[in-house]
């Protein structure tokens, strides 16, 4: 379909481009906006689009954590916890397949939550990771390495059913139970 004279042409990329995020600073300040699904390595800075449409840039070594949420806060929401965590601890061992890391952040802060099991861990400019609350605001949490001081992984959790069979070992000096007998095959009759 052609493009009328004086109408705008949205790219239907551009929702996916971008996504809602609000970022807590060291300072506890944070500001809203929207981010790009990946962080440049070799960048010193963060940029995000604020609501207003400008680019804000601000330094890694500022950024305590990114909240990819669902609905950004409005201007009557809470102003002390916008990203709505309220807990930063799992009260019992997750279910979903992942690493269970316990970050200590520099500023004194800690956090749990879950992370993928690959490179990211070792390589990468920092973690995402799966909140404790997942039906709260905030999906997931981006960590910049310069923010995290500490840590642990409490736990490796795999995926359920995919678990390794070992393979069949006799012990020696263990006995059969029908010695002799063969397990008749279904393709034919016993």
């Amino acid at each position: 379909m052609p493009a009328q004279i004086g109408s705008v042409r949205q790219s239907n990329a551009m929702a996916s481009a971008r996504k809602p995020v609000i970022v807590r600073k060291f300072s506890r300040d944070w500001c809203v906006g929207y981010a790009g699904l990946g962080f440049a390595r070799d960048a010193a800075e963060l940029e995000i689009l604020d609501l207003n449409g400008k680019v804000l840039r601000i330094a890694w070594e500022q950024v305590k954590w990114i909240c990819y949420v669902r609905d950004l806060p409005s201007s009557s929401g809470d102003q002390t916890n916008p990203e709505r965590i309220l807990r930063k601890r799992f009260s019992i061992r997750p279910r979903t397949a992942g690493l269970w890391l316990r970050l200590k952040l520099t500023d004194g802060d800690e956090l749990e939550g879950l992370a993928a099991n690959d490179l990211t861990l070792i390589e990468g400019p920092g973690l995402l990771l799966v909140p404790p609350d997942t039906r709260s605001n905030t999906q997931r949490i981006y960590v910049p390495r310069q923010a995290i001081q500490a840590l642990e992984i409490l736990s490796l959790i795999g995926a359920p059913g995919r678990r390794r069979v070992p393979p069949e070992t006799v012990e020696a000096g263990q006995t059969e139970l029908f010695p002799g007998e063969s397990v008749p095959s279904p393709d034919r009759p016993a």
